[in-house]
């Protein structure tokens, strides 16, 4: 049985966006934002206090775009791994280091100076240029999606999923409206998916049901 340890909205809606895409079943352990902090009993699963925590008899995984691909690559009959045989698997790579390297990373700076830290601890030049570096990175999706539906192989893939996450965390730190038009596009896409809609129900629901809070929290993971 897969395990996932999620915050509502964090980056570990990654991997359950990818469980839900592939209709796998799995249990699903909501933890309040920060666990770290507020559910200080997590860290003898995980030590870093993080979400993701993915386990599965004796694999534990705790980044969520590895997450991705691993569970796309252990389920290759769905669809969503990209072989290394295939002329996209360098871009397919490339697609889900940039999701969280590139393009989560800035937005957690954005988030914990601009809404975490207290009020004398705020730098609002912290939040304005990596605003502008998110802004900046996101060319690259706009770019690639000017002729296509999907980033790499013209199919839907677990690469879809680690970038939609980035998208997602834009879309609560209010910069959706700078998305360019093809990323704007392909956003509403994404967005009307059976698999992350049901992803999206299912967090709501096992949260209501374990007494975790519903309010969206990124892991800003600092």
């Amino acid at each position: 049985m897969l395990h996932l340890h999620h915050c509502i909205s964090a980056r570990s809606f990654r991997p359950l966006w990818m469980l839900e895409e592939l209709q796998l079943p799995y249990q699903l352990h909501m933890l309040p934002f920060p666990p770290r902090a507020l559910a200080r009993s997590f860290l003898e699963l995980n030590p870093l206090g993080t979400v993701p925590l993915l386990t599965q008899g004796d694999v534990r995984m705790t980044e969520s775009a590895a997450t991705c691909q691993y569970l796309a690559a252990t389920h290759p009959d769905a669809g969503l791994d990209v072989p290394p045989t295939d002329p996209a698997y360098g871009a397919y790579l490339n697609w889900l280091h940039m999701s969280d390297a590139t393009l989560t990373f800035p937005q957690t700076l954005v988030l914990r100076y601009g809404r975490f830290e207290p009020t004398e601890r705020q730098q609002p030049q912290v939040v304005q240029d990596y605003t502008r570096w998110f802004l900046a990175r996101l060319r690259a999706v706009e770019s690639a999606l000017a002729h296509n539906d999907h980033l790499c192989a013209g199919r839907f893939t677990a690469a879809d999923v680690a970038v939609g996450y980035a998208l997602l965390l834009a879309q609560h730190l209010g910069l959706a409206a700078q998305f360019g038009p093809a990323t704007q596009a392909y956003w509403q896409r994404l967005q009307v998916r059976p698999g992350y809609q049901r992803a999206m129900a299912a967090q709501t629901r096992a949260a209501e049901e374990q007494g975790v809070p519903t309010t969206p929290a990124p892991d800003t993971q600092p």
